[in-house]
């Protein structure tokens, strides 16, 4: 078979040597030969007469440098094989551990990940992903999952791509092109919710028929404004339901503070009939696939959307509308701060005010869950409107 040759002469040390630099075997291009075709019959080592002649010219060229171009073509093929090995989800991996960030935030941050992210581009080498690529999964997110999760995807690819081109792994950033392809990620789904609407969303979720946890968890978010991570993610161990009381280890709320929540009697009957279910695991809500870790916190962004609620709430609200509602019904702004875990923004008075208010809040609690079910009930016989709360003493 024939083939194309180069001679040259290098210098190295004071010493020329003369050599040959197989560039590689002879090949007619056949008629209507893509350049997609034409790339892999090069890549396999067969050229042309002007392509073995371009190939010439740049090898030339490497001499002149003083480069071997037999080096330097096996240092090419390493570097494509170790780029090729080097795919993104190990990269993702890598850039969460170095995160200063607590077990449980890298936790849901990887579980977004794996939900998201890892399925498109996971196995993809870094330096082959596109803007492309980055474009399908954001719109993917946003369609399936919402614009805080595309929102959510889109910084933690940026960082894990930083990374890559930080360690050499990647010349670019297919983030950048594309990060206005999205609305911005509003925040009007944080609004506070009308009694109205807070009764027709317990009632969709009540009809809802998903999973039991899924229900339960979302009922004990709005009977105790926890935060949603922290309602799903919720341990027997911290359950005291002889005492009505939730104390909430230090590491997992977001102050690093032990948060005490005292239980309404409608949840502590919720959580003694879910105890039988449940109770022989670690989690209040376990996971469908894995029983050992806590049920993902997108199993409420799931349901919101089926139930076509995920345009006008978010979990998050609920926070929101428990806080303006109670206000609205006359209970003392310290007890509500402190029913919501938020810092006393005053220093001195955060110094001297310690006050936990447990049994104010116990009131205070027992009082919201009394028009939440009035709400729901109304929602459920066609009559919201006429269900009112009951002011504080």
């Amino acid at each position: 078979m024939k083939a194309w040759r180069y001679r040259f002469k290098l210098t190295t040390g004071g010493v020329t040597k003369g050599s040959m630099f197989a560039i590689g075997d002879y090949a007619v291009a056949p008629r209507g030969e893509t350049p997609e075709q034409a790339k892999a019959r090069r890549d396999g080592g067969r050229f042309t007469l002007a392509e073995a002649r371009d190939e010439r010219t740049r090898a030339r060229d490497l001499v002149k440098q003083g480069i071997n171009p037999a080096h330097d073509r096996k240092l090419a093929r390493l570097r494509r094989e170790e780029d090729g090995a080097t795919t993104f989800e190990p990269v993702a991996r890598e850039w969460l551990a170095m995160k200063d960030w607590e077990e449980i935030t890298k936790a849901r941050r990887l579980n977004m990940l794996q939900r998201v992210v890892f399925g498109k581009i996971g196995p993809l080498p870094v330096r082959q992903i596109t803007p492309m690529h980055i474009l399908d999964v954001l719109t993917t997110a946003a369609r399936k999952n919402g614009p805080s999760v595309a929102a959510e995807a889109k910084r933690s690819m940026a960082g894990v791509f930083e990374l890559a081109m930080a360690t050499l792994r990647v010349d670019r950033d297919p983030i950048y092109p594309v990060r206005r392809a999205l609305p911005p990620n509003k925040t009007q789904h944080m609004r506070a919710l009308e009694p109205e609407e807070i009764g027709r969303l317990l009632r969709d979720m009540a009809r809802h028929g998903g999973r039991h946890e899924t229900l339960a968890a979302f009922r004990l978010m709005w009977l105790t404004l926890a935060r949603p991570s922290v309602a799903v993610e919720a341990r027997w161990a911290e359950f005291d339901l002889d005492a009505a009381l939730w104390r909430i280890a230090a590491e997992r709320m977001k102050q690093r503070k032990t948060h005490a929540v005292p239980l309404p009697r409608q949840a502590v009957e919720m959580l003694r009939a879910l105890r039988g279910i449940t109770g022989h695991h670690e989690h209040l809500f376990p996971g469908r696939d894995d029983r050992r870790k806590p049920m993902a916190i997108a199993s409420f962004r799931q349901a919101l959307h089926v139930l076509g609620w995920s345009g006008q709430y978010s979990p998050h609200a609920t926070r929101t509308t428990g806080s303006t509602r109670l206000n609205e019904m006359g209970y003392r702004p310290d007890w509500i701060e402190r029913q919501l875990a938020h810092v006393e923004p005053n220093a001195v008075r955060r110094t001297y005010n310690r006050a936990e208010y447990l049994a104010d809040r116990a009131v205070t609690m027992q009082r919201w869950e009394d028009p939440l079910d009035e709400w729901e009930k109304a929602a459920a016989t066609g009559t919201a409107g006429t269900a009112k709360a009951t002011a504080a003493a």
